[in-house]
Formats: C-alpha cells, sequence, structure tokens
C-alpha cells in the first residue's frame, strides 16, 4: 500500500512539474518586458544615488567654505575692534 501511494505521489510531481516548466511566448514576453523594467529602474537607481553623492559633497565643501568664512569675518571685526581701541587712547 505504501509503495502504491508512493509511485502516485511520485508521479504526480513529475507530471506538475512537467507542466510547470512549460511557459507560454506571452507570459514569457511578459517577464522579458519586468525584467527590462527592473534593470532599467536599477540603473535610474545607481545615477541618483550618485548624483546625490556628488550634491552631498559639494555640500560639503560649501559648508567648509562658509565655516572659513564665518572665521575670517571675526579675525578682521577683531583686528578692527582692536585698531578702533588704539584710536580712542
Amino acid at each position: 500500500m505504501n509503495k502504491l501511494l508512493f509511485a502516485i505521489a511520485a508521479s504526480g510531481v513529475v507530471f506538475l512539474s512537467g507542466c510547470a516548466s512549460q511557459m507560454d511566448s506571452s507570459a514569457s514576453a511578459k517577464l522579458d518586458k519586468l525584467s527590462n523594467q527592473v534593470s532599467q529602474l536599477s540603473d535610474e537607481v545607481a545615477a541618483l544615488k550618485s548624483e546625490q553623492m556628488t550634491l552631498n559633497n559639494k555640500l560639503d565643501q560649501a559648508s567648509d567654505a562658509i565655516t572659513s568664512a564665518n572665521k575670517e569675518a571675526a579675525r578682521a571685526n577683531m583686528r578692527i575692534d582692536h585698531i578702533a581701541q588704539s584710536y580712542t587712547k
């Protein structure tokens, strides 16, 4: 009895796997189209990540320039204050 059930189950698996592995042309075309769309979207994401990294680098450079300009302005203001104090004495 067990051998008969095993044989029926095995033949059923073989039969179903044969049916499942065949794909019609329309399903294949849809799968190819979806694969192409995924590939295009992956390329777009990679391009956007690259652009984001470039913009972040430019932002860091601008931030450094602003910090440097603020330090120079503070130093210039201190020199002006010292010059003004020397005239008032």
